[in-house]
């Protein structure tokens, strides 16, 4: 079927071949996306916790930045291979592998006692999340019609934005409540739940939608996969939207969020939350708004990414050159509301590369999209604590590295959007072409 479609009206009519949705669709989503909603709070944990892992493993700010780094590192190198694993083994599979690793991963955080069995722990966490989202898009693709993906994915990233909310108004009240042990532990039951509603209730593909046979044919076929989707400028495209547009928010929120507040911004922790909470919320609307912009008009997909990037560094750049002390609490509240629309934006990324690849490659082209932003939020979680420590703890150094990354990300969308477009416009005509033809 064309994916080009699927950034079409939403009242395109269905594809031969197409999913049909329904209710079945929805309740068989819904329970994959809950997977993915406690990855994310499993994943965002460290974020409200970071001044407390501290203190619990007495670590300076570049081996408090070692936790998350190693936990993405982790993330982005299993996107080929889970995105490959999708594509051969069926999401079910891989949902459940996810499931049980980072369940363990969340627990033996809870218990660890020395800064390397955290690490451990984290590592572990990070591959179990990692086999979540590829697995709940192609879910989507697999249950519902192809017009309905834009709309699909970005109500699968508003789902592990509120994994997130959670993380910042209820772990982080557990944490000072009832104390680190019990707090992470008891959040690991989440995961036995969601793996019991998965086995019980989780399909693949709806009846009479089984996708063809693509047999595994060793390493010379995992190769093919990989250049055949990296050939396609829509993968890679796709991959530098992602890389620019998520890792601000992701950042701010997994790690150095709460302590750039409280600590260079003179913040209480009960404000700063806050103001967390509202990167979060922001979030889930904006990604109700693009979505539904995205699958009416498919030429907004650039601009949008465009146009958050630009405002992200706009916003950063005014609270990080305020000449006071304190950036006032409006510009704050403006960077969080603005720090929202970085989630839905890498979203799009995944737009580019779906309509570019053909179904058997669907999980291998999310896979490569997937690596982008969490490879910029690795590098910039890294320069970030690197800075923090050699300037004496100088936020607005520290996060200078934002604009870095920012510059590099641009300059590979702005050459390679021309070629993206061409080709999507070239399979968008054979696509037609072969719809024409399909017998009735």
């Amino acid at each position: 079927m064309s994916s080009s479609s699927s950034s079409s009206s939403s009242s395109s009519p269905a594809l031969p071949g197409d999913p049909p949705g329904g209710r079945r669709a929805v309740t068989v989503w819904s329970v994959g996306v809950s997977v993915y909603f406690v990855a994310v709070i499993f994943r965002t944990s460290l974020g409200v916790a970071g001044l407390d892992a501290a203190d619990r493993f007495h670590v300076n700010a570049s081996a408090l930045s070692t936790f998350s780094i190693l936990q993405l590192l982790v993330y982005a190198g299993m996107q080929i291979p889970v995105g490959l694993m999708v594509d051969r083994l069926g999401t079910k599979k891989v949902l459940t592998l996810g499931v049980v690793l980072f369940t363990i991963g969340q627990l033996g955080f809870a218990f660890s006692p020395t800064y390397g069995t955290a690490l451990a722990s984290r590592a572990l966490l990070g591959c179990g999340d990692a086999m979540t989202f590829i697995s709940v898009l192609r879910l989507g693709s697999r249950w519902f019609p192809a017009r309905r993906g834009p709309m699909v994915a970005q109500l699968a990233g508003l789902v592990g934005m509120a994994g997130n909310l959670v993380s910042t108004l209820v772990l982080a009240r557990l944490l000072h409540g009832v104390g680190w042990t019990a707090a992470f532990a008891g959040s690991s039951v989440a995961g036995v739940v969601v793996l019991v509603l998965m086995l019980v209730f989780l399909k693949d593909h709806p009846e009479g939608h089984e996708p063809e046979p693509f047999p595994h044919r060793g390493a010379a076929y995992v190769r093919r996969q990989i250049a055949a989707s990296w050939r396609e400028p829509g993968t890679r495209l796709g991959l530098w939207v992602h890389f620019t547009t998520q890792f601000p928010a992701m950042v701010f929120l997994l790690l150095w969020g709460l302590p750039f507040l409280v600590e260079a911004q003179g913040l209480s922790r009960a404000t700063a939350g806050e103001l967390l909470t509202l990167v979060v919320l922001s979030n889930m609307l904006i990604g109700l708004v693009y979505g539904q912009i995205v699958a009416r008009h498919h030429a907004a997909r650039l601009p949008l990414a465009l146009g958050t990037v630009l405002s992200t560094a706009v916003v950063w750049a005014a609270t990080l050159a305020w000449p006071a002390d304190h950036a006032p609490m409006w510009l704050l509240v403006v960077l969080c509301a603005v720090l929202g629309a970085c989630g839905p934006a890498s979203m799009i990324g995944f737009d580019f590369a779906r309509p570019a690849n053909p179904p058997e490659r669907q999980g291998t082209a999310s896979g490569i999209t997937n690596m982008g932003g969490f490879v910029a939020s690795m590098t910039t979680l890294f320069a970030v604590g690197v800075l923090l420590d050699a300037t004496g703890g100088s936020y607005t150094v520290a996060f200078s590295a934002v604009f870095v990354l920012q510059a590099l990300g641009l300059s590979q969308i702005l050459r390679l959007r021309r070629s993206a477009a061409r080709r999507e416009r070239e399979r968008s005509v054979a696509s037609r072409v072969e719809t024409v033809h399909v017998p009735a």
